[in-house]
């Protein structure tokens, strides 16, 4: 208990609260009879010998940082404005990609973007559309895509002389097991030999129905899906991507290909299946010719046929096969 020195006077009236001069810290009386006691939230009390700052000297430290990132936050959203700006003026179809991405896709802090057209530079070919790729990366990456499909192509044809053991009619199977030693011969299939096999991919063992499920991983693969999926989710997607396809062909087969530019027919082929980039122009559209007649002449229940004929007819297409 602390027991303050004071003049005999005070001792006489009745005691008022009083500070120590200009201190941070008030020293406050209360009178309790012949004795005093400091009154704190313990019957403890420090005092401070340090005189108190000035009002102008006595601001909050959070005060100090709210302002500072208030300062960077304004200056950021001045600078990001005008180089969008600068962006939609001088590169319209590089902003349009640019905002897609940014907005669309992943949400970043500020001055990020940089990073993301670093990471732009250095992986073109997964970060980019191929509109944006230059001739020689166009070549170069569909090279490296058709080479990762084509590397399913082997495991397909296996999975197809598998089957072939299943199916019921003696002269279907003989065929399908011709077709699919033609192919690993190296000898090109015509349209006719593959529409002779409509009936084995309509049903049992072929038919969209019935594939197993590593038939459809590898079926996949060489359509550039994913092939790590469940079962029933690779039967959808295979039907669903197969059934555009011959809508397209359709259209196509309406239209008629001399409509079509050599890139398009270039484009159009590698969708299908066929390595274009390395082909001439006439060639492609002879290979698109066969295509779009085995494609036109079938049937929904048949459709397990087209997806196989990404294989069957692009194997050994001329100067496909190195």
């Amino acid at each position: 208990m602390l027991m303050p020195f004071c003049h005999a006077s005070a001792w006489a009236a009745p005691l008022r609260p009083k500070s120590f001069g200009n201190r941070c810290q008030k020293l406050v009386f209360y009178s309790r009879g012949p004795r005093y006691e400091v009154a704190s939230a313990r019957s403890q009390i420090v005092l401070s010998d340090l005189p108190c700052r000035s009002s102008r000297l006595h601001l909050s430290p959070k005060a100090d940082v709210k302002n500072l990132i208030s300062y960077v936050v304004t200056k950021t959203r001045a600078i990001n404005g005008t180089y969008h700006r600068f962006l939609g003026r001088h590169f319209p179809r590089f902003y349009a990609l640019y905002t897609v991405f940014m907005k669309g896709i992943i949400s970043i802090p500020p001055f990020a973007n940089y990073l993301v057209f670093l990471l732009m530079y250095l992986f073109p070919r997964q970060l980019l559309v191929k509109h944006f790729w230059t001739p020689k990366q166009q070549i170069d990456f569909l090279d490296i895509y058709h080479s990762l499909r084509k590397q399913s192509h082997s495991e397909i044809i296996t999975h197809l002389e598998r089957a072939s053991a299943l199916v019921s009619d003696e002269r279907l199977r003989w065929h399908l097991t011709d077709l699919c030693t033609k192919v690993q011969n190296g000898v090109h299939p015509t349209a006719h030999d593959i529409l002779a096999l409509r009936e084995c991919f309509s049903t049992r063992p072929l038919g969209f129905s019935q594939l197993q499920a590593t038939h459809m991983r590898a079926l996949s693969r060489a359509m550039l899906l994913n092939p790590h999926l469940p079962p029933a989710v690779l039967r959808w997607r295979l039907k669903s991507h197969t059934t555009v396809i011959q809508q397209l062909d359709r259209a196509l087969a309406q239209l008629g290909i001399g409509q079509l530019t050599a890139q398009e027919v270039k484009s159009a082929c590698y969708l299908r299946g066929l390595n274009s980039t390395h082909i001439a122009d006439d060639r492609c559209r002879t290979w698109l010719g066969e295509w779009l007649q085995i494609s036109c002449s079938l049937k929904e229940t048949e459709l397990s046929l087209l997806l196989h004929n990404v294989v069957l007819l692009s194997t050994n297409y001329l100067e496909t096969r190195r």
